[in-house]
């Protein structure tokens, strides 16, 4: 799988990198047909509490798969997109089950 990370309002991050890279392989050990992934953080510079963003945009048979979260940590943003995606990945994998 391909991983592209991207840091915009901020400075690139070798810790964010190994850390969503650690969270992103993963999620392919158990969907093995993730092609690859684009991973966005984003800070916004009003918001002291919530102001960290992670976008994280899969790429798999179908259509791309999604999940954004804005919290309090860049760590806590991860887990949580992690988590939806997970979820959008566990319904398209029923899908193929199934069809």
């Amino acid at each position: 799988m391909t991983i592209n990370i991207q840091y915009i309002h901020m400075a690139t991050s070798e810790a964010m990198n190994a850390h969503v890279t650690e969270k992103l392989n993963k999620l392919a050990s158990k969907f093995d047909w993730i092609i690859s992934a684009e991973v966005v953080f984003d800070t916004i510079k009003k918001e002291k509490e919530d102001g960290k963003i992670c976008k994280i945009e899969l790429s798999a048979p179908g259509p791309r798969i999604f999940a954004s979260s804005k919290e309090r940590t860049y760590e806590l943003a991860v887990k949580n997109t992690i988590a939806d995606l997970e979820i959008q990945l566990k319904k398209r994998k029923h899908t193929f089950v199934n069809s």
